[in-house]
């Protein structure tokens, strides 16, 4: 996972409410045995309309979803946030996020941004025509019209995201310590130790 401590760019200002994942990615889709292309379906009904805004040519590619109110409801496959990925997409600004969504997306190094409707209007009129700025470690959301907005985020979640941690590399950092642990075992319960023929 990469570290994430920025999103800068255009935001596609989407804005529908109660976007579920099936949505996000079609059932359809996840027969697939790897991550690579899911981008192909993310969002497939609405991409049918040739005028949707992730294909064009002013939004591909948008490293910020500005969203409604539970995105991500429904079921619970990982494969949205796989496919939000890999369109390009970090970050999703939004009221509020369905909680098993919000967890695989940071699980995938995809920033969760809840911010009150107010400001999700505004950010919808901005990224019509203008970039929005994600700051993780100050915890803000602005634009180039001074529009300052703050975030709460869990702290542990933070500092996975800023350090590029997934559960693999939380586990990984902590190799010394499990190193350390195991020798003690061996040599408290020599027992253990032995091994078949």
């Amino acid at each position: 996972m990469e570290p994430l401590r920025e999103v800068d760019g255009r935001a596609i200002p989407f804005g529908l409410a109660n976007v579920d994942t099936d949505v996000i990615i079609p059932a359809k889709w996840l027969k697939t045995i790897t991550r690579d292309g899911l981008g192909r379906g993310a969002f497939e009904s609405l991409r049918a309309d040739p005028a949707n805004l992730f294909d064009s040519a002013e939004f591909k590619g948008s490293p910020i979803l500005i969203a409604g109110d539970t995105f991500g409801c429904g079921s619970s496959r990982e494969h949205a946030a796989w496919a939000l990925l890999d369109l390009g997409i970090t970050a999703v600004i939004a009221p509020s996020f369905s909680d098993i969504f919000s967890g695989n997306a940071f699980k995938n190094g995809i920033l969760t941004v809840v911010l009150p409707q107010a400001a999700i209007d505004r950010l919808m009129a901005v990224a019509a025509t203008d970039p929005v700025h994600i700051d993780l470690e100050h915890q803000t959301v602005t634009t180039r019209f001074q529009d300052r907005w703050t975030f709460e985020i869990d702290p542990f979640r933070k500092a996975c995201l800023l350090g590029g941690l997934d559960e693999v590399g939380l586990t990984m950092a902590r190799g010394a310590a499990i190193a350390h642990y195991e020798a003690a075992v061996r040599d408290a319960r020599p027992f253990m130790n032995c091994v078949a023929a």
